[in-house]
């Protein structure tokens, strides 16, 4: 069976959980890569000429499996890695992290346990690279990622700064048009690559490819970024490690070298960026527009990079929202960046979204091919567009499609983004603080004195909801009865009956029907694609297509936010879909339909239980089997235990109103204190002939009466459970390739996403009824009329203490 993803990612983090303890994420990551790697360019090229990595004899995986046990395992896996590195010029890459360390992995049995347990989770037959069949999926590269990111977030503030986001970084790959690239002979590069996620994604968005090249300060980061680029098949890809504004790696005698694209994120603030060099008197020449200051190398960074691009370069860098507004020696540098042009747009990101800082963050966008003719920089604030992720906050799909439709289409949209020009900015003395050309505040809710003295909702206030009405011109009439007095109206029907109202109008009718139409008509382009499925078809380029054609299926409907629907797309695909297409592809329609016979001890949940037998469904889940051919069985069943819930209910109060101190069946309880079946049968033997227990015996009667009702329904409802599993284990064995794709693409995929199309619709009722009902209920009782009431209670309270003698 082909990995999946979910799967391999699960079986992964278990691999971590054999190392924690003795070490923190920042250095069990080390050992976990390197066995993932170990494992992946084992099961991809052992054997294989030619093959781009070599795996020589006693330097693979299998290797290592033989070690399992071994009381020396630690030394021989060093070994093992040793040669593989050796073979490959990978020394100082994959072999950093020592096997045979009884500080990390304990002592004696200790470390051979651990390490025997590790390398039997990359054992697992699920884990078995060399199925990876489907074109342009990055299995292994995905797996690499999903680890990164859940290392950064266990190592904490101080240790995280090897990762950037992966949405961070797709949405700077896509800004920077990469996409544009002509040749393999352009080049990207980042000075402060880490492990190398940045400049891979940005790569993968060239259809052509790219040469990549990074610098590294840290070496085991530097180490990773290697792996990195191997695991991406990228393997020509040059990274290098040391400091790259001491001691730049790429450079032309007195400029560093020049690249077409160039993306990065530094460290923040950093305060040691002078170290190892003199900026003063830099041979590079990259500090022309001033030194920035020394103890903080934001600036440092950005100039270095400004000046490894090309004439037609661009590139994108992410740094602290500080560098758009500190003044001194870095707002003289801003100034000049700005009257040159070279900085063609800035994206503010909201906070909390790095692992080695909690503070917001924006993207600088670089572009020296249109520096000369810029008359303004594209301004976005996109600081609200995020989801809380355990304690980081990271971007959605919709966060970042929003961010490069409306960056990439220098859209101007209302609180959000705008482009400023120049002179703009020269007024404002070249601050580029976002809040200053971005007002993201919502407007306030006003509040009416009119409205509240004499009744009446104000026209104002429901003119506001004109993008509603621009879809429902006549609900607006049929809900509101106009000009009860200038400039104001009041509902023609009751609050309670909002919603019910909306709902049941012909206009809202017809524009459900609309959306639905256009869901429809996705379903009609699509569904011969999803059924289509043929080998070696890419995931990802179909992700794309579905994705891109959804966007502009709903992008006419202005109640609802595409965005949304695009997030559910895409959620989806993530969670379910593209696993199973990727079965699909691999193993055929009714390959992928087959179930799993699961053997031994196994964390995976269990689908379909026959006898001792348990079942996993990988494609189609028992429930949809159920819902189309054994509804009928399923509400038989149904029927059956809401009897039993009956019975039991009966039981229950038996129990309450007589298993009491002197009830009558305190004497029928067991040891325990309980009443039991045993312990009634024996009471009732002990008194049945005696006349004197009568209501005694009755109630025991009673309640074995029930028991054995209890005892009937749950063989019955075992009996009707096993028969129904056993129809539907014969179901999935006689589903023909038409029924199974039936299953799956209608009542599985298809469904899902029109159930949340229609989750959408219901959001823009609700909105719209809570906004009328929220207006409504704001001026219901206007200020006379409460007077009136206070008035009315007042009195009735005089009344009362009139009568008991109390006067005030």
């Amino acid at each position: 069976m082909p990995v999946k993803k979910s799967e391999l990612y699960s079986s992964l983090w278990a691999s971590c959980d054999e190392l924690r303890g003795g070490m923190d994420a920042s250095q069990y990551k080390d050992y976990v890569l390197v066995l993932l790697f170990v494992k992946y360019v084992s099961d991809k090229y052992a054997g294989q000429p030619y093959a781009p990595i070599v795996v020589p004899e006693g330097g693979g995986f299998a290797d290592m499996v033989a070690l399992k046990g071994d009381k020396d395992i630690g030394d021989k896996v060093n070994k093992i890695i040793g040669a593989l590195a050796e073979a490959n010029e990978l020394k100082g890459v994959i072999d950093v992290a020592d096997f045979n360390d009884p500080d990390k992995l304990g002592q004696g049995k200790d470390m051979v346990d651990k390490l025997s347990n590790l390398v039997a989770i990359f054992e697992e037959p699920g884990l078995d690279f060399s199925n990876n069949r489907v074109e342009g999926d990055d299995i292994m590269g995905d797996a690499y990622e999903y680890l990164m990111r859940n290392f950064a977030t266990q190592s904490g503030k101080s240790k995280g700064q090897f990762y950037t986001p992966a949405e961070v970084s797709r949405v700077m790959a896509k800004v920077i048009g990469i996409s544009e690239a002509q040749s393999q002979s352009q080049t990207i590069y980042d000075p402060t690559c880490g492990s190398g996620s940045l400049l891979l994604k940005a790569a993968d968005e060239s259809s052509t490819g790219v040469t990549i090249y990074g610098q590294e300060l840290d070496n085991a980061t530097a180490a990773l970024a290697r792996m990195n680029m191997i695991l991406h098949e990228n393997p020509t890809a040059e990274i290098w490690q040391d400091n790259s504004l001491a001691r730049p790696h790429w450079v032309d005698v007195y400029r560093v070298t020049t690249f077409d694209f160039v993306v990065a994120n530094p460290p923040f603030s950093y305060k040691a960026w002078r170290n190892g060099f003199d900026p003063e008197n830099d041979v590079y020449h990259r500090f022309e527009y001033g030194i920035p200051p020394t103890r903080n190398g934001d600036y440092a960074f950005l100039l270095h990079i400004i000046a490894s691009l090309k004439s037609t370069g661009r590139g994108a860098v992410i740094l602290p929202h500080g560098v758009l507004f500190r003044g001194n020696v870095e707002g003289n540098i801003r100034r000049e960046l700005v009257q040159r042009g070279f900085i063609e747009g800035i994206i503010g990101l909201p906070p909390n979204l790095f692992y080695g800082t909690g503070i917001p963050a924006c993207i600088i966008i670089l572009d020296k091919k249109g520096a000369v003719s810029r008359e303004g920089i594209f301004m976005i604030d996109a600081s609200a567009g995020f989801i809380k992720d355990g304690n980081k906050n990271r971007l959605r799909h919709q966060d970042i499609r929003k961010i490069v439709d409306v960056y990439t289409g220098i859209l101007e949209l209302d609180r959000y983004s705008r482009l400023v020009s120049t002179s703009e900015i020269e007024d404002n003395e070249y601050n580029l603080n976002l809040p200053r050309y971005i007002d993201t505040t919502e407007p306030e809710d006003l509040q009416d004195i009119e409205a509240h003295l004499k009744g009446g909702i104000p026209n104002r206030d429901i003119d506001d909801l004109e993008r509603y009405w621009k879809n429902f011109p006549s609900l607006k009439e049929d809900l509101f009865k106009k000009d009860i007095r200038p400039r104001y109206s009041e509902l023609r029907i009751e609050a309670s009956e909002i919603k019910s109202f909306i709902l049941g109008h012909t206009e809202y009718s017809e524009y459900s029907r609309l959306v639905f139409d256009l869901f429809d008509g996705w379903n009609e382009r699509h569904r011969p694609q999803l059924v289509e499925l043929k080998d070696r078809v890419s995931p990802k380029t179909l992700i794309a297509e579905l994705g891109e054609d959804y966007l502009e299926t709903f992008a006419p409907l202005d109640l609802i936010d595409k965005y949304n629907l695009f997030q559910h797309l895409l959620i989806y695909w993530t969670e379910t879909m593209q696993d199973d297409i990727y079965l699909i592809i691999q193993e055929g329609w009714e390959g992928a339909n087959k179930l799993r016979l699961l053997k031994g001890k196994t964390k995976e949940s269990t689908d379909l239980k026959i006898g001792k037998l348990k079942y996993k469904a990988d494609l189609i889940p028992p429930d949809l089997i159920i819902n189309s051919y054994y509804s009928a069985e399923k509400q038989a069943i149904e029927e059956l235990e809401a009897q039993l819930s009956e019975i039991e209910r009966q039981l229950e109060e038996l129990e309450k109103e007589h298993g009491g101190d002197e009830g009558l069946l305190e004497e029928a309880k067991s040891d325990a204190g309980n009443v039991t079946r045993g312990a009634t049968k024996a009471r009732l033997k002990e008194i049945k002939e005696d006349p004197d227990f009568a209501d005694e015996i009755e109630v025991i009667q009673s309640y074995l009466d029930l028991s054995n009702q209890e005892a009937k329904k749950k063989d019955q409802i075992s009996e009707a459970q096993k028969n129904l599993d056993e129809l539907i284990l014969h179901k999935y064995q006689d589903l023909s390739e038409e029924e199974i794709i039936e299953l799956v693409v209608d009542q599985k995929w298809l469904k899902f996403l029109g159930d949340s199309v229609e989750r959408e619709l219901e959001a823009v009722t609700r909105l719209l009824t809570n906004r009328i009902n929220g207006l409504s209920g704001r001026y219901d009782n206007p200020l006379p009329e409460v007077f009136k009431q206070v008035e009315e209670l007042s009195a009735r309270v005089e009344s009362h203490l009139k009568r008991m003698n109390f006067s005030w």
